[in-house]
């Protein structure tokens, strides 16, 4: 196995994948037989400057360099060779947000990421001349805000992309986006896999008489679909990743993805009537659409898969922040003590101990709110945490509460699709909340009332999603990339399935009542701590 996976890197028989989320940039290089050889990852955090959640750019270069040369690093040490090519390379990002660049290619304004809600009025504009939801984080909201409030960059921004965008657009020069993560710029028509005209033109009419009067279609990013092509690696390009000059140039590049394509991909679930899971720092259930919703929801985002199908989309700005915070908690407590406990130990401890607690979660309540959260009309966050004198305060009720208290959004906006009489024959889970057998597939299968299942590759994540998109680009146009999926990545991998408890399914919704009722506490924390 070691001698096919040297060939596989000798001959560049790989593909690399490199994914930006919100607390960790991955890079994660697969063989030939398209598994993982090798990984390296950066930690890091957005920050909020002046009311803005935002990424520097000299964090996201810094970022992107350790954890490829993390990933490099592992291939020499394991393998004993230098990586100088690679046979694909693909580059995903958290999806929406606001980076606008003028005609110097300089960045106007601070990077505005999803997890700002600072754009309700374009909201409720746009959602109402499209007739079809625009969320806050869209970065055609964040744009149209910015007209709104007469700042004064609108008139300079000649280019309008994603953090993957802008990337790719960096290693390669090509001002080009994947479908999925162009739908959330701006909506796709699914006729054409192109961004809707009509909608331009209602944009356009809406934008009279401002200070924004270029072409809209102009300054957003080429639309591509998976395997399509969408660049080489330039050696500019070839120096911003590994600057000791060691990778070359030339590498053909698939179409930058945002994390719900890449999610949709490392699960297998681009089909019609399939769904998945991704809980991280934010979390999002996406189901894959037969036909167009009846009504517009503003809960529920349309977005698509990396072939432009239609996708429902229920997304929550909040989900494993308040779980990280109280475990790192612990392990200060833990430390304090003189005990030596790893975060992983740590973390399998506690997610094993809330399947303990009771499935009502012992009658606490919790908000994990960082941001705001559309679903529940949140427009900022408090974390919060509340008991009664009566509630069962242990530590399996406390961590169990938690867990559920992640999912609790989901289950809101997933009440909706319900009511659409939604069809999905698959769920599958990822991301590191499944990472623990068990524990939390089985609190996800009782918030969404379906069997879960759950890969070996959920701790992969996005990062091995885009990787096998990098992959396909070498496919023969014929093959779809359901069927690459299907047949070729997951022929031989079942995964775990679990169905809702009895016992589980009565609790979670005993827990999600009482969550619903309490949101007037977090309201009034939200307005009692400014």
């Amino acid at each position: 196995m070691i001698a096919k996976t040297k060939l596989d890197i000798m001959d560049g028989r790989t593909a690399l994948g490199i994914e930006f989320g919100s607390t960790r940039i991955k890079s994660v290089l697969i063989g030939s037989d398209l598994s993982p050889i090798a990984a390296g990852s950066f930690e890091w955090e957005n920050t909020l400057e002046n009311g803005i959640w935002t990424y520097s750019l000299e964090d996201i270069w810094k970022g992107l360099r350790v954890s490829y040369r993390k990933m490099a690093t592992e291939v020499f040490e394991e393998y004993g060779e230098t990586l100088t090519t690679i046979g694909s390379i693909g580059f995903s990002a958290m999806m929406h947000g606001y980076m606008a660049f003028d005609q110097q290619e300089e960045l106007l304004v601070p990077f505005r990421t999803w997890r700002n809600s600072i754009t309700a009025d374009a909201e409720k504009l746009l959602t109402e001349a499209f007739e079809y939801n625009i969320p806050q984080r869209w970065s055609i909201a964040h744009l149209y805000q910015a007209i709104l409030n007469q700042e004064e960059h609108v008139g300079e921004v000649h280019f309008l992309t994603t953090l993957a965008g802008y990337i790719h657009w960096q290693m390669t020069g090509q001002k080009v986006l994947g479908v999925g993560d162009a739908s959330g710029m701006f909506p796709i028509d699914t006729e054409t896999r192109n961004y809707d005209q009509k909608m331009l033109q209602i944009f356009d009419e809406l934008t009279e008489g401002t200070a924004f009067t270029q072409d809209l279609n102009k300054i957003l990013p080429k639309v591509l679909l998976a395997g399509e092509e969408a660049g080489t690696l330039t050696q500019e390009g070839a120096y911003l990743l590994d600057p000791t000059g060691t990778l070359q140039a030339g590498i053909p590049l698939c179409p930058p993805e945002g994390d719900a394509g890449t999610g949709m991909v490392a699960t297998n679930s681009v089909r019609q009537r399939t769904g998945n899971v991704s809980a991280g720092t934010s979390a999002f259930a996406m189901i894959v659409l037969e036909e167009k919703l009846k009504t517009v929801h503003p809960e529920i985002d349309l977005v698509t898969t990396p072939m432009g199908d239609l996708v429902a989309m229920v997304h929550t700005n909040n989900c494993s922040s308040e779980i990280n915070a109280w475990v790192n908690l612990f392990k200060e407590f833990s430390e304090s003590l003189g005990l030596d406990v790893s975060g992983e130990k740590l973390y399998t401890m506690l997610f094993e101990k809330a399947l303990e607690g009771s499935p009502d979660c012992g009658g606490m309540l919790s908000y994990g709110y960082y941001s705001g959260e559309n679903i529940t009309g949140m427009n900022e966050g408090r974390p919060l945490f509340v008991r009664t004198p009566e509630s069962q305060f242990d530590l399996a009720n406390f961590m169990r509460l938690h867990l559920s208290s992640a999912f609790g959004a989901m289950r809101i906006g997933m009440e909706i699709l319900k009511k659409e009489n939604i069809q999905i024959d698959k769920l599958v889970g990822h991301g590191g909340i499944f990472k623990t057998p068990e524990v939390g597939q089985r609190i996800l299968a009782a918030a969404m009332e379906a069997p879960v299942t759950v890969m070996e590759t959920a701790g992969e994540g996005g990062a091995w999603g885009i990787a096998l998109l990098a992959a396909y680009q070498a496919e023969e146009e014929t093959v779809s990339l359901a069927d690459f999926l299907e047949k070729r990545v997951f022929a031989e991998s079942e995964g775990v399935t679990l169905e809702p408890k009895e016992e589980d399914l009565q609790g979670y919704s005993e827990f999600i009542e009482r969550y619903e009722k309490g949101l007037t506490i977090e309201k009034e924390a939200i307005n009692a701590l400014k």
